[in-house]
């Protein structure tokens, strides 16, 4: 498998698309909250001055008008029974008038107190007048009256009336002064109650109002910032899905979906590059499977000519060397005879190699079908193609118990009797022993054949599975070369592989190990 490096980071997004979606949500969540605070301040600041005008209404400009229209009430009281006392000499409207003294002098101090409380100095001022006012009545008339009544008796009224009509005309509009200023310090106070209800109403009708902007807000923002690039990137994806792999995925906002769509991008484009590198391939692999279609044609033509159109020259050869050595033989001296045996010997020997060429060029190409295949039976069949060379030689076949494996039976037949009938070509000086031996190895079947032969240097173990690779002059042990090399091949064909067993000091002969595919779906843990 291709080692594909990372892809790069895509290129990062640019404007509002660097803004990540937490982003956006603190903003908006920050200036809402920053509206609910700046209302919220608003509403504290209403109220506080809505109390403060309350305050000031009810609990001192409400209780300084009672309290100067209680000095109004004294001073009229004042008036009217000193006015009396003056005319009829009573004590009665006397004792009346120091009541009204008293009244108006505790309404005064009251008055007076509220004052300190009074927004505006010009209630103070008002006061002073009006005290100033009271007490040049007082001394200019009302005191005049008590002290001249015994004096000029029911006359004292009407010599001061003069005196009395000024000073307390100037009482009069000393009172009508306070009471103006002071009603008109109740409108303010009022007029400022009115607007704070008027300013809290408001600001609740704002923060309702910033409350459904905030909730329109965070909805377009779900649906521009998130659905709506969502929605965007789905199309983009279908589009891939349905055949368009050169469709850009690109979504500008917000970053983490920008990225996605980045990485995605990357990652389409690659697929699609190896896709269609992967489809060249496939048509280049259609291209020369076609070719080796081709090949294995000719091939399969030269192996039908080599095996009839090569071989009928070479059965000619050795057929008409023998017939004339037969019908000439008396004639020909012993060097003659020696050429035409060295002559039939190399025609047989070159059919037999045509032939096993022939055998390793059609491994996996003619009747190479698999199926499940005794070994057993399988051995069986090799021993009795072998029986006569068995017998000429008194060896030993013997064998374990054999399983079942997934092969060609024809060409395990020809792998078996290969190896066995090395194992008697190669015999030692005691009678051949051959033992066939299998164990499993995973979903595989391991095979032995050992024997008791000559056996094979280590470091040859490579070389024998070569073709035409001899160890052994042609004259000691005949053969061309390829046994093995076909061996080698029906193994890899089955998806095995075949090894020589690294030989152990103090036992002879050669162990040859090779596996072979077990059925499928019998296997062992």
């Amino acid at each position: 498998m291709t080692d594909l490096a990372p892809l790069p980071p895509p290129a990062p997004p640019s404007g509002f698309g660097r803004l990540p979606l937490g982003r956006w949500f603190l903003i908006a969540g920050m200036l809402v909250a920053l509206a609910f605070v700046v209302g919220t301040g608003l509403t504290i600041a209403t109220i506080n001055d809505m109390r403060v005008a309350r305050e000031a209404v009810v609990d001192v400009i409400d209780p300084a008008v009672l309290r100067t229209l209680e000095i109004a009430n004294a001073l009229s009281a004042e008036e009217g029974s000193i006015r009396t006392y003056g005319r009829t000499n009573e004590d009665q409207y006397l004792q009346d008038y120091k009541t009204g003294l008293a009244e108006e002098a505790t309404a005064t101090a009251k008055l007076t107190a509220l004052m300190s409380r009074v927004p505006e100095g010009t209630a103070r001022a008002d006061l002073a007048r009006l005290v100033d006012a009271s007490a040049a009545w007082r001394r200019d008339y009302a005191d005049v009256v008590i002290a001249k009544v015994p004096e000029l008796k029911k006359q004292t009224a009407t010599t001061y009336a003069q005196v009395n009509s000024l000073r307390f005309t100037a009482v009069r509009d000393a009172l009508d002064a306070q009471q103006q200023n002071l009603g008109r310090l109740h409108d303010q106070g009022s007029a400022r109650i009115e607007a704070g209800w008027r300013t809290f109403y408001l600001v609740l009708i704002l923060l309702a109002v910033v409350a459904l902007g905030a909730a329109v807000t965070f909805t377009l923002i779900v649906r521009y910032i998130v659905l709506r690039p969502i929605s965007q990137l789905t199309q983009q994806v279908r589009a891939v899905a349905m055949g368009d792999f050169d469709r850009t995925l690109q979504v500008e906002r917000p970053a983490e979906l920008a990225e996605l769509s980045g990485r995605v991008d990357a990652m389409r484009g690659r697929i699609v590059r190896e896709w269609r590198r992967a489809a060249e391939a496939q048509r280049q692999l259609s291209d020369q499977t076609a070719e080796l279609r081709r090949s294995n044609a000719e091939l399969e033509q030269f192996a039908y000519v080599a095996s009839h159109d090569l071989q009928e020259p070479l059965r000619k050869v050795a057929s008409f060397t023998q017939m004339l050595e037969q019908r000439y033989g008396d004639q020909l001296d012993d060097r003659a005879k020696q050429y035409v045996t060295f002559a039939v010997d190399g025609a047989k020997r070159m059919q037999l190699l045509i032939n096993d060429l022939l055998d390793l060029s059609r491994v996996g190409r003619v009747g190479g079908e698999k199926a499940p295949t005794d070994v057993q039976k399988v051995l069986d069949t090799a021993v009795g193609n072998l029986s006569a060379q068995i017998e000429d030689t008194d060896a030993t076949v013997t064998h374990d118990e054999l399983p079942a494996v997934f092969g060609n039976r024809v060409l395990l037949t020809q792998l078996f009797q290969n190896l066995i009938g090395n194992a008697l070509k190669f015999r030692s000086g005691e009678p051949p022993h051959v033992h066939i031996s299998a164990r499993e190895q995973g979903d595989m079947w391991e095979f032995a054949c050992a024997d008791n032969g000559i056996g094979v240097d280590s470091k040859y173990a490579d070389r024998i599975f070569l073709i035409f690779q001899r160890l052994h002059p042609r004259d000691v042990y005949p053969g061309t070369g390829i046994g093995l090399a076909l061996c080698k091949k029906i193994v890899e064909f089955h998806g095995g592989k075949i090894w020589l067993e690294d030989s152990v000091a103090g036992r002879s002969g050669t162990t040859f190990r090779w596996t072979l595919p077990a059925i499928p779906g019998e296997l062992h843990g």
